[in-house]
């Protein structure tokens, strides 16, 4: 009797660790995409005055990254990606006049952005 006792509370510890093991996994693979960045460089003319992340297939865009700050020509800024277990993640750069440029970027390691010279920016037109 006894050993079918010391059976069951050493099957009950094994599966209390399987399911915390199987809890944590998700949060692990989190932690490690949210160490990853973005290193913008602006060769445009443009100045960068809001940059927004947006996850991919979404709507939505997270808080400015900026604040205050401005990338002006040959600035240059980095931003940590959030990536909320997504693969990749869309960064949406603003200018002083509302217009946009999107640059799409994995989240598995840190990645470079350069916006080019003679850049055009997405005005809604």
């Amino acid at each position: 009797m006894k050993k079918f006792q010391r059976t069951k509370i050493r099957f009950r510890w094994v599966m209390m660790l399987v399911v915390l093991t199987l809890c944590a996994l998700p949060l692990l693979s989190r932690a490690s995409n949210q160490n990853a960045s973005c290193a913008i460089t602006n060769n445009s003319s443009l100045e960068i005055h809001h940059l927004y992340l947006q996850p991919t297939g979404q709507d939505t865009w997270g808080a400015d990254l900026l604040n205050d700050s401005v990338i002006g020509p040959a600035g240059t800024f980095s931003v940590p990606l959030d990536c909320g277990g997504a693969g990749e993640v869309k960064i949406i750069a603003e200018d002083k006049d509302g217009c946009f440029l999107y640059q799409v970027v994995s989240c598995s390691s840190d990645s470079t952005w350069t916006i080019p010279s003679g850049a055009t920016a997405d005005c809604g037109n």
